[in-house]
């Protein structure tokens, strides 16, 4: 049976679950404003968006492609044109070309 909400519950509802995702971010932005952190907090906090991406995007990445050293290949290249510091267009469709090349010519060669 599907539950079904009328509309002012609908909306105290999406009200509430506004309020409960606001709260945790907006509290310590208010809270902590005038605390300063030291240097090796700074630097923590500042790479910490980079490694909850990484941490969510790598399992994906390779399992993204029906064999995984195709995967492996084109995170490669990522990952060296990343460390180039190119700009990260060029990086994606790096990786998209290179794995684009080990399917239809390389994994031929390699027996993969």
């Amino acid at each position: 049976m599907i539950n079904t909400f009328d509309e002012p519950t609908l909306i105290l509802i999406i009200i509430f679950m506004g309020l409960v995702t606001y709260i945790p971010r907006v509290l310590p932005i208010v809270l902590l404003k005038e605390v300063k952190l030291s240097p090796f907090w700074n630097s923590f906090f500042q790479y910490m968006p980079y490694c909850a991406l990484s941490a969510l995007i790598f399992p994906n990445v390779l399992y993204s492609t029906d064999s995984m050293a195709s995967a492996i290949f084109g995170t490669s290249i990522a990952i060296i044109l990343a460390y180039k510091r190119v700009n990260v267009i060029i990086v994606i469709f790096g990786a998209i070309l290179g794995v684009y090349i080990f399917q239809n010519f390389l994994s031929s060669i390699l027996a993969l």
